[in-house]
């Protein structure tokens, strides 16, 4: 009874440790302010970034811990909480980052065998920095479903 039981406190033990601090930092992630996110940061030059593009609208860099063996972030200069934050008037925004993806795979030679682009939103989809950014995931074969 003994082992039984410490063996599904010790599971219990880690299933918690693996989901509560997603879950914790997720649920603050849709209360936070772009203006004070790491990417702000990043777009004010303030932290250092291995980028691969920029322009007046965008950049594009390495995530510092990636999932694939290419994984660029791109993201744009004006703070935009998340595709649910979108206002009209920034949704050329949107095209830009897109355009600059498919510009970037290229660059990198990922466009002939293929590459996902990935845009996370909230708790459920994961989005971990309230800022809107796009990832561009390259060099093996994606799975599906992805989720």
């Amino acid at each position: 009874k003994f082992g039984v039981n410490f063996m599904l406190a010790s599971v219990s033990t880690r299933v918690l440790r693996s989901f509560t601090p997603f879950y914790h930092f997720s649920t603050l992630v849709k209360d936070q302010d772009p203006k004070e996110s790491l990417f702000q940061k990043l777009v004010n030059g303030e932290i250092p970034s291995d980028k691969v593009f920029e322009d007046d609208q965008c950049i594009a860099f390495h995530d510092v811990a990636p999932k694939a063996p290419t994984h660029v972030l791109i993201i744009p200069k004006i703070p935009i909480g998340g595709i649910s934050s979108l206002k009209k008037e920034e949704s050329a925004t949107v095209g830009h980052l897109f355009y600059v993806a498919r510009k970037v795979a290229e660059d990198l030679k990922m466009d002939n065998d293929g590459y996902r682009l990935v845009v996370n939103e909230g708790l459920h989809g994961q989005q971990t920095v309230r800022w809107l950014h796009v990832h561009l995931l390259g060099g093996r074969q994606m799975k599906w479903p992805p989720g």
